[in-house]
């Protein structure tokens, strides 16, 4: 047993995964993986600003490194633009989004649950950007895996979505219950002859070569771009080149689904949630099996883009009461929109952890 945190049990997963490079600068509730990047990482950057640190990620990306930061609210929005090329360049990388009590610089040492429509909406167009969550150390230790496995796999960014209390709350835990985690393979070699850097085939996802490679011209752009990298706007392979990125999203989102779901028999109701609100969610559940009610609970691991087993689960139950920390329900609005359905409750609050109680009076109104 040793006494630790989630930044630690993130930190120690990023670099069990082969990422090469922290580039980080200082924010709160972040604060941890800062101080822990510099010790743990291969190499290690104090950016300048957040503006710095994402063009740093993607200079070392675009080298066949894998790059790693973490930050919070005001940091993320200063990294939409670069955030957004790297998303067009296709550049793979983590951030780690440390949510806190907003709006602007809110509360940095009140957690929340507020930035998911942000990322909802991250990428000009709305084109999905994947995003993970965790509710526990396991999760942690598994999804920064998964998040790593991803950006590789799809070379893209990828956001691990957590918040002040899951990361900064010690706690005593087993290192054993966490399962072997081997570097992610960096390099591509499915290179579809004559190359052209942003060619593909089945898969959806060009060939990922490091810049300098002594083989193959590689061509990086943010720019709307054909399959040579080169500006064409207007043009059939430049569009159908830009349709792509979001679709290798969504005609491959099984292969980056994952969730708890935790099904009683019988039950018409359903508690939905992520993050920080699972341990209440868990918590509520217990009490109200335990008093005779039938009642399931679904955890969602991928957030974004929304994958259609979860809709299907969701849509499966007679009554969804989703829990999550902020004033409005984003995730709730993100599957259901403004208009809701009569079929849906919502647990919300600001300012500290929503509690079982709660959560239980919610589900018998």
């Amino acid at each position: 047993m040793v006494y630790t945190d989630a930044s630690m049990i993130i930190t120690e997963a990023c670099v069990k995964a082969g990422s090469d490079v922290f580039i980080g600068y200082p924010i709160t509730p972040s604060n941890r993986f800062y101080q822990y990047g510099t010790q743990r990482f291969p190499a290690f950057l104090a950016g300048t600003d957040e503006i710095t640190v994402v063009q740093w990620m993607a200079g070392f990306s675009a080298a066949g490194k894998f790059p790693v930061t973490a930050t919070a609210f005001p940091g993320l929005a200063l990294m939409a633009e670069g955030l957004n090329m790297a998303y067009a360049m296709e550049l793979p990388m983590l951030l780690i989004l440390t949510q806190r009590l907003g709006p602007s610089t809110g509360s940095a040492t009140t957690g929340a649950q507020g930035d998911l429509m942000f990322l909802n909406g991250l990428i000009s167009g709305r084109y999905p950007i994947p995003v993970f969550s965790h509710s526990d150390f396991e999760d942690a230790w598994e999804m920064t895996y998964e998040s790593i496995k991803t950006a590789m796999k799809f070379r893209t960014p990828v956001v691990l979505l957590t918040s002040k209390e899951l990361v900064m709350t010690n706690k005593s835990f087993d290192l054993n219950k966490l399962k072997e985690i081997k570097p992610v393979e960096k390099y591509s070699t499915d290179v579809i002859e004559p190359y052209e850097p942003y060619k593909t085939g089945d898969e959806m996802v060009p060939a990922y070569i490091s810049l300098g490679d002594e083989k193959y011209q590689v061509r990086i752009n943010a720019s709307t771009h054909n399959n040579a990298g080169l500006i064409k706007k207007n043009d059939p392979e430049s569009m159908a080149n830009t349709r792509r990125l979001k679709e290798k999203f969504e005609k491959r989102i099984d292969e980056f689904t994952y969730f708890d779901h935790d099904k009683e028999e019988g039950a018409s109701k359903l508690i939905v949630t992520y993050g920080i609100s699972a341990d209440a969610s868990k918590d509520a559940i217990g009490r109200l099996r335990e008093e005779g009610e039938k009642v399931s609970l679904l955890i969602a691991k991928t957030l974004l883009p929304v994958p259609g087993a979860i809709l299907d689960i969701i849509n499966s139950y007679d009554e969804v009461i989703f829990v999550e920390e902020n004033i409005s329900g984003i995730y709730k609005e993100i599957l259901f929109g403004v208009n809701n359905s009569p079929k849906v409750k919502s647990v919300n609050k600001i300012g500290n952890l929503i509690s079982p109680s709660e959560i239980i009076k919610a589900v018998r109104s």
